[in-house]
């Protein structure tokens, strides 16, 4: 009988060598398209380059602003709304307007300061096409990753915010960010007013 044990408490201790080590949490690969790029179509008083994979539809939550559009990627779940102002109509003065105009984009960028990390200003100039702004790159777990404006100064403001239709968890957003980050920067760079 004690040999039985022996041999029982043997195979229970040799039999068990392989030791379980847990995966690392895993996440879908994205499969991003090729970058090519397309000038805006339409009537707009402004123009800029748009990605070939995005699609421009018009704001259809605010019918009364027929410059108001959004770059639609739907591969990514992904959106940039577009709002634009025309400084020149108004009872207000363009000089009044285009400060509010500015505060108002920098308050709705530090709404994210909750959930952010960190929020990088980065000043854009490019005065061959009187184009002038701010770029608001917001790091972590924020639901609008990246806000601008855009502004003439005298008769232009043009405001943008990417927001992704996911549940904001940087580790797995982080990639497809990273993705759709160079194709705000080359709208922002090719924007010209008309």
């Amino acid at each position: 009988m004690q040999t039985w044990k022996i041999l029982l408490f043997f195979m229970l201790f040799t039999g068990c060598r392989e030791h379980y080590t847990p995966k690392p949490r895993g996440y879908f690969r994205i499969n991003f398209p090729e970058k090519t790029y397309s000038t805006l179509k339409g009537d707009y008083p402004y123009s800029f380059d748009v990605p070939d994979y995005a699609y421009v539809q018009k704001d259809n939550k605010n019918p009364d602003e027929p410059y108001w559009i959004n770059l639609e990627v739907p591969a990514n779940k992904a959106e940039l709304h577009i709002s634009y102002y025309n400084l020149k109509n108004g009872p207000k003065s363009k000089n009044q307007l285009l400060y509010e105009l500015m505060e108002e984009t920098r308050s709705l960028a530090y709404k994210h300061s909750i959930k952010a990390d960190a929020i990088d200003e980065q000043i854009f100039v490019n005065p061959g096409a009187k184009v002038f702004g701010t770029i608001y790159n917001i790091k972590g777990n924020a639901a609008s990753p990246m806000q601008f404006f855009l502004t003439d100064s005298t008769a232009h403001f043009l405001r943008g915010a990417l927001y992704i239709r996911e549940v904001p968890d940087i580790d797995s957003l982080r990639p497809v960010i990273n993705f759709l980050e160079p194709d705000i920067v080359r709208l922002i760079e090719t924007t010209h007013w008309k």
